[in-house]
């Protein structure tokens, strides 16, 4: 059968996927031989906007296919890189190409590549960032979005809630059946449920304000020797995940003087303020609009090189952290790090 190309790409990240997805990749699959599925926030540690791993998701969109599509299915991580668009649109244009090349069967002919998605979707808008391919603009499927299905599966009784998405259209056959499996067997959907509803709690004590509310935070990455200062978190969100020492700006209190604060509080860091200070390698502002479950949060991240030394400075878990610790640079794991502190410390890093 001739089709209109030979690779279809489409970018989302299906947390879950739904029906308005599940249009998009069928008609990827009408147009294309192959259709590429590239799964965004991906090697994210599980948390309430991004409960599921890449290849959860990959099993969603299998789940709803038959054998012929999934054959010509091809399915890759995509990491997010929310304070560097060129670093996302490089990434993309190299998954793809090294996907089409090695999957193409027609050399005697320049192969013929298009994104599809929704192009009035306020999310699409990286349709217009890869003008060298060409665009499949697919109709939004009465408007649906993610964000409160996730909301719903985990804040609801999942048997009750699952038959009526499905009924109403919302889910797939295939992906109810997953969802619940895993509601049933996978510890992750315990650990997002409570995640959850600590965030609804902590957003209902700011339900009578006048206007919502955006918070100023303070981060420091300290540096020495190769290894950076990170913290175990004590509690909800994030309960478990490692994440720079950090915090809330009190009244009345300069950004520095948080930050420096808060390197006190929570790693009992003994290094004097005054060398501290003058370490500043580079400082930049963070405000990717869902960095944080909690809310608008804007955070000041300060990077700190410190002398090298044979030996590092002792350091202790206290305040919200239950253990602080040095961790080489090159052992950072994205997966096992809060909200978007991987990416904060990249950024910082290069930038200085």
């Amino acid at each position: 059968m001739q089709r209109d190309f030979d690779f279809a790409v489409f970018i989302g990240r299906f947390q879950p996927l739904h029906s308005g997805h599940l249009q998009v990749i069928k008609s990827g699959l009408a147009r294309a031989d192959k259709l590429i599925l590239l799964i965004g926030s991906a090697w994210q540690a599980r948390n309430a906007r991004n409960p599921w791993t890449h290849l959860e998701r990959e099993e969603m969109v299998r789940a709803c296919l038959t054998e012929e599509e999934n054959r010509r299915l091809l399915c890759l991580p995509l990491m997010d890189s929310p304070y560097n668009d060129e670093i996302w649109v490089r990434n993309v244009q190299a998954t793809v190409a090294g996907l089409a090349t090695a999957h193409y069967t027609t050399p005697h002919r320049p192969m013929k590549v298009a994104l599809i998605g929704h192009k009035k979707d306020a999310t699409g808008y990286y349709l217009s960032l890869f003008p060298q391919w060409s665009s499949i603009s697919v109709d939004n499927v009465a408007n649906l979005s993610a964000t409160p299905l996730r909301e719903r599966f985990f804040s609801e009784a999942p048997d009750t809630v699952l038959p009526q998405l499905t009924t109403d259209g919302i889910l797939p056959d295939g992906v109810t059946t997953w969802l619940s499996n895993f509601a049933q067997t996978n510890p992750g959907y315990a650990q997002v449920r409570d995640e959850l509803a600590f965030v609804r709690k902590y957003q209902s004590a700011w339900s009578n304000a006048p206007y919502a509310p955006t918070f100023v935070t303070v981060d420091g990455a300290v540096v020495q020797s190769g290894h950076i200062l990170l913290v175990e978190r004590r509690a909800n969100p994030g309960k478990g995940l490692w994440a720079l020492p950090g915090g809330f700006v009190d009244p009345g209190e300069r950004l520095l003087d948080a930050c420096l604060r808060e390197l006190r509080e929570e790693t009992r860091l003994k290094v004097p303020a005054p060398v501290l200070k003058g370490s500043i390698r580079e400082q930049r502002v963070y405000d990717d609009p869902y960095r944080s479950a909690r809310g608008r949060t804007i955070t000041h991240g300060f990077y700190f090189e410190l002398a090298p030394q044979a030996e590092l400075p002792k350091v202790k878990g206290g305040d919200d952290a239950r253990t602080a610790r040095w961790v080489p640079l090159a052992e950072l794991d994205p997966q096992s790090m809060f909200e978007d502190h991987y990416f904060i410390i990249q950024d910082l890093i290069g930038a200085a």
